[in-house]
């Protein structure tokens, strides 16, 4: 009993936090749209790019194109559409900035196919 009303108590403490991410007023973190942007930014910065997927690196890392340079991103398996994106597809990638001791990265949520 005492765990069914608990539950009811997060349930508004995980719906803000959901609504404050898309939060685009100001204050809010701006977002990311290029390689060249996704390079300079900090640490978990929100990102939306589009391009192309140019080659696989290795296992989940691979290499993105738009028109102001390159990047590694990282798209786990579970994050791919359920259709076949080639070098020539242009895609829509959403993530965040990964940022360790040997550069940047974007770690991708979703990839879209942009038509």
């Amino acid at each position: 009993m005492k765990a069914k009303y608990l539950a009811l108590l997060a349930v508004p403490l995980f719906s803000t936090a959901v609504m404050a991410s898309n939060y685009t007023g100001p204050g809010a973190a701006s977002q990311i749209t290029t390689v060249a942007a996704a390079l300079e930014a900090a640490d978990d910065a929100p990102v939306v790019m589009q391009g192309q997927i140019v080659k696989r690196i290795k296992g989940d890392i691979y290499e993105f194109k738009d028109a102001t340079g390159t990047m590694k991103v990282e798209i786990d398996d579970e994050d791919w559409p359920p259709m076949t994106i080639d070098d020539k597809v242009t895609v829509k990638l959403t993530g965040e900035v990964d940022r360790d001791l040997m550069g940047r990265e974007v770690d991708v949520e979703f990839v879209e196919q942009v038509k």
